[in-house]
């Protein structure tokens, strides 16, 4: 019965927002929005803790307005992403502009298929889908939900613009036929990882629990690691969907020594970005969760 409840409240929720125009769709997004992070204590003792680590020279003023922006970009992604199926190509120029594709383009000319760099920034759900509706469908990694009529729900939406999901647990043999073929895998990097292809790296100068995976299979498969990014421009009144050049890979005798180095390489470029933009990235993940061995939790709740 709750699984079916769940199911119902996320259907009627994404149908309901989709009969709405969109910028009516965005700014009711943005008040449930609001209003779940108001009613979510453990959401707002992670914003606040996250930004005092990242941010320590700020004031609480600053970082409380950077959570309303964070807040805000959350809620505009709900109502996009309520909108998905009203969107064509002519509609997605309107909304987002790429920027820096030749960098996208020269990394899937070398053939050997492409690692899309990416993090939880703005509204990330429409970055691949309009890269898809720009004519660069790609298969995503994506952790299942666990009421699975919600994960095939919010699945279906994605899709809709041809990108093919990836579930990570089962993710390895999938990738590499992916990138054989020289097609696009996107990942999401920018997470807490807790699994036993771990490493641990800087994030904002404390160690972070990051996941090694892309490391290993850019220096497995020799695919090019292209950063890309969706955020808000605020004068143009548009989303930027902007690709940077690929990451140049470090490459030595010792394996183990790069696959840190490189997840350091990664994660530095994603932290560069929320740097740029500290008020698109979500700041509600306990990013610093898991600690190397012996370490107590820097969380105290």
């Amino acid at each position: 019965m709750r699984e079916w409840l769940e199911y119902a409240a996320a259907w009627a929720g994404i149908k309901f927002l989709g009969l709405l125009p969109r910028p009516a769709a965005r700014f009711l997004g943005a008040v449930f929005a609001s209003a779940a992070y108001k009613i979510r204590t453990p959401l707002r003792r992670a914003a606040m803790f996250n930004l005092r680590m990242a941010f320590p020279e700020w004031n609480d003023a600053k970082r409380i307005r950077v959570i309303h922006g964070m807040i805000r970009q959350v809620g505009w992604m709900a109502g996009e992403f309520s909108q998905f199926p009203k969107y064509t190509r002519e509609k997605i120029e309107r909304i987002v502009v790429v920027d820096g594709f030749e960098n996208f383009d020269a990394a899937r000319r070398r053939g050997k298929g492409v690692l899309f760099l990416t993090g939880h920034m703005s509204a990330w759900e429409l970055a691949p889908f309009a890269q898809a509706l720009y004519g660069y469908p790609l298969h995503f990694l994506v952790r299942p939900i666990t009421n699975r009529r919600v994960d095939a729900l919010i699945n279906s939406y994605r899709c809709w613009s041809g990108n093919q999901p990836i579930e990570k647990n089962r993710s390895a043999r999938s990738i590499l036929k992916v990138l054989a073929e020289g097609e696009t895998v996107g990942v999401l990097a920018d997470h807490n990882t807790a699994v036993e292809e771990r490493v641990f790296v800087n994030f904002f100068g404390v160690p972070a629990s990051t996941t090694s995976g892309l490391a290993r299979i850019a220096l497995r498969t020799d695919a090019a690691v292209v950063p890309g990014f969706l955020s808000w421009d605020r004068g143009r009144r548009k989303y930027r969907l902007r690709f940077e050049p690929a990451v140049e890979l470090a490459r030595t005798e010792n394996e183990e020594a790069d696959i840190v180095e490189n997840t350091a390489r990664f994660t530095r470029v994603i932290e560069d970005h929320i740097r740029a933009y500290p008020d698109q990235w979500i700041w509600v993940h306990k990013r610093w969760k898991t600690r190397p061995f012996g370490e107590k939790p820097l969380y105290p709740f």
